[in-house]
């Protein structure tokens, strides 16, 4: 902290209203990080410390620690707001000069300023007075100052919030005319996919998705030789079943050439197999194509898809299940996510009721698996047969266990495939009887 000023003041506290911003800026952390850096600096600042939070689907929180003090701020996209604090101690920094440094960077249309002093001398009514020091001067005086960042990505919902810290710049930020692609580069989980602000999967536990949505119905079909994927765009699924050398075509429809692109440059994990011979890519509507595509013309139909909102919500009704119903083989098996039964128990129901009307509730199973960066962390996935083919029943095991450890496999074995299967009664209770 700097001294008092000659007037008398400890510091000089902005309080400043930001009317008609970006609404992209004010969503964006990274854009807002580096405005609030550079109004700092610009105005005399030295920077300790930044701590950034973006809440999504809106929203941004942050906190520049400065040696004169501090910034900070909270946006609201939605109506263009921005409130932003500027305290600075002493005058080495002028306040007035990183607001309207800001105000120029979030493209305010309007702004209001009122400035308080703080620390008024007179009223503190005491002395300086120095603290003992615990080291000498000369040697505290010495000390570099250690500059960190503390940058946020948090999806926020009604009743959740998950935050991952991250590397504080985006590999990959795009807007296509359905939604939002962004690839952050978590500290713990790795480059992450997220779309309209929620996960869709992370370096670190992608496998425990795509490994159960593709290896499930694989190795239950008896020879599987033509699969559908319905989204998926960025590979993790089409990467999991290429690995069967028994199927002959995987065609991948997906609605946003965005994602593709996003997971070519940066989550080559997941993307490696789009190149693969076997595969054709649909830039398409998932649910048209199902509708347009011959009887019988599958042997697995995946759907892929995020949760059902925007481009995804025509993949969870009941004419877009009867098409995937009339499209598979007589042996046919559908698997589709269907949320957590825990997080989002309305649209679970409504899934298992739907199936079981149209392949019979017998034919309709509910399996789970454990992915840390999704809601509740339980997710689960409907296995419905066109055939009467049991899930768990008939399992070649000693197939099963083989194709893990020759693949190397990080989630999948026989073990887990049968206990996939074995839910908690909360779970039992949601899905419909025969």
């Amino acid at each position: 902290m700097t001294p008092a000023s000659p007037d008398g003041r400890l510091g000089r506290h902005l309080l400043l209203e930001l009317y008609d911003c970006d609404p992209h800026l004010l969503n964006d952390v990274t854009a807002i990080e580096s405005s609030m850096e550079y109004a700092a600096t610009e105005a005399g600042a030295t920077i300790i410390n930044t701590t950034f939070h973006y809440f999504a689907p809106w929203g941004v929180s942050g906190v520049v620690v400065i040696q004169e003090s501090h910034l900070s701020i909270h946006t609201w996209p939605e109506y263009g707001y921005a409130a932003v604090d500027v305290f600075t101690c002493g005058d080495t920094v002028d306040p007035r000069e990183a607001a309207a440094l800001l105000a120029q960077k979030l493209k305010a249309e309007r702004q209001e300023v009122s400035e308080i002093e703080r620390g008024n001398l007179q009223a503190i009514g005491r002395e300086f007075t120095p603290l003992p020091q615990g080291r000498e001067p000369a040697e505290s005086a010495l000390r570099e100052i250690r500059r960190t960042r503390d940058v946020w990505f948090t999806e926020r919902n009604r009743r959740v919030a998950l935050s991952l810290k991250h590397k504080g710049d985006k590999l990959f930020d795009a807007r296509s005319d359905y939604q939002r692609v962004e690839v952050y580069d978590t500290d713990e989980y790795g480059p992450m996919l997220a779309l309209d602000g929620a996960i869709m999967c992370t370096r670190q536990d992608e496998y425990a998705y795509h490994e159960m949505i593709a290896h499930v119905p694989m190795l239950r079909h008896p020879a599987a030789r033509r699969v559908l994927v319905i989204g998926g765009g960025d590979g993790g699924t089409v990467r999991e079943l290429l690995r069967h050398e028994g199927l002959e075509e995987v065609v991948l429809v997906e609605i946003d050439a965005l994602v593709i692109e996003a997971s070519r440059k940066h989550l080559p994990f997941l993307s490696e197999s789009l190149d693969d011979p076997r595969l054709s890519i649909h830039i398409a509507d998932g649910k048209a194509y199902v509708q347009e595509a011959a009887e019988e013309a599958f042997d697995l139909v995946i759907v892929d898809s995020n949760d059902p909102v925007g481009p995804s919500k025509g993949l969870f009704d009941e004419a877009f299940y009867r098409h995937a119903y009339r499209i598979l083989k007589p042996e046919g098996i559908l698997i589709t996510q269907s949320e957590s039964p825990r997080f989002n128990s309305v649209v679970f129901r409504d899934v298992y009721r739907c199936l079981g009307g149209i392949f019979g509730p017998p034919q309709v199973h509910c399996y789970l698996s454990f992915i840390p960066t999704y809601p509740t962390g339980m997710w689960s996935f409907s296995f419905s047969s066109k055939g009467a083919r049991h899930p768990v029943q008939g399992l070649d095991q000693e197939r099963s266990n083989a194709f893990s450890a020759r693949e190397g496999l990080r989630y999948y074995n026989a073990a887990i495939h049968q206990a996939a299967f074995a839910l908690p009664p909360f779970v039992q209770e949601m899905l419909p009887t025969a």
